[in-house]
């Protein structure tokens, strides 16, 4: 009987011990998981820096990309401008308010929150009629047109709008050049925003030097998104598809705090929106 006793005992030890063998074993292979899933972390993140870097103009030391000015001669501005691909750009919003000499914006556009300061650093806000200039195209002599809220009508392919003289509205495809340009969809958020003046930690890395910053938007005597980028295209995404121009709706270019990505979708014509123009 002593000796049943001393070997279950013994057994009994003995399992004891190899739940523990096993349980160092178990942690041991924890740990190592936990390495391995931390080094593949860190070869994604060098991956994306390096892409990053091969994308870009600007880096934390240098600034190589290729730049411009514009002065618009209506008021006097002058705007930076930079070249992405093959498109020249303007690096900042418009803030052109003349209404005297443009009708088309005469109620139709403002500054963020109604404060000038929100203008200098932004640019202003405009509902698509005032964006293509409305009142011009039905003024047109040769070819006048109605192009407004609920109005369907032919615009030419660069649209100057309001943009200063020899720059035009960019269309969706070039829009799409910038994006490819700012590494796809994914990306552009990231390469396209400024690296100040985002909330929420959402600042860019302004690889590419088109420096966009939140403008928020208007709607309906209301602002707001005060952490999201707007700019409006000359056409429309139907448009692109063979379909009628939706009378109500149009393209505009979208980058947001919280993300990086960059989307082109479509929004109302009477929202108030910025602009960003491009060279003919």
């Amino acid at each position: 009987m002593k000796k049943i006793l001393v070997a279950f005992c013994v057994t009994i030890f003995l399992a004891a011990c190899g739940d523990d063998s096993s349980s160092t074993s178990v942690n041991e292979n924890s740990s190592d998981s936990k390495e391995i899933s931390s080094s593949s972390v860190e070869q994604k993140e060098d991956s994306l820096s390096s892409h990053l870097d091969s994308l870009s103009c600007k880096t934390k030391t240098e600034d190589n990309c290729e730049y411009g000015s514009l002065k618009d001669d209506r008021d006097g501005q002058t705007y930076k401008t930079v070249k992405i691909g093959d498109l020249w750009w303007m690096a900042e919003n418009l803030n052109y308010s003349d209404s005297v000499n443009t009708p088309s914006l005469l109620g139709r556009s403002w500054c963020y929150d109604n404060k000038p300061e929100n203008c200098a650093a932004a640019g202003r806000l405009y509902v698509w009629s005032a964006a293509i200039d409305s009142v011009k195209l039905a003024a047109d002599a040769e070819n006048p047109q109605e192009c407004g809220y609920g109005k369907v009508c032919s615009l030419p392919e660069k649209l100057q709008g309001i943009c200063p003289s020899g720059w035009h509205l960019p269309i969706n495809d070039e829009w799409r050049a910038l994006v490819a340009e700012a590494g796809g969809d994914s990306l552009a958020g990231m390469m396209l925003k400024a690296k100040t003046g985002w909330n929420l930690g959402g600042e860019g890395i302004d690889g590419i030097g088109f420096s966009a910053v939140p403008t928020g938007r208007y709607k309906q005597g209301v602002f707001e998104y005060d952490n999201y980028a707007y700019f409006w295209s000359a056409n429309s995404l139907g448009e692109e598809n063979g379909l009628q121009q939706d009378p109500y709706m149009v393209s505009l270019m979208l980058l947001y705090s919280d993300g990086d990505e960059s989307f082109l979708t479509s929004i109302d014509r009477n929202y108030g929106h910025a602009i960003r123009c491009v060279k003919n």
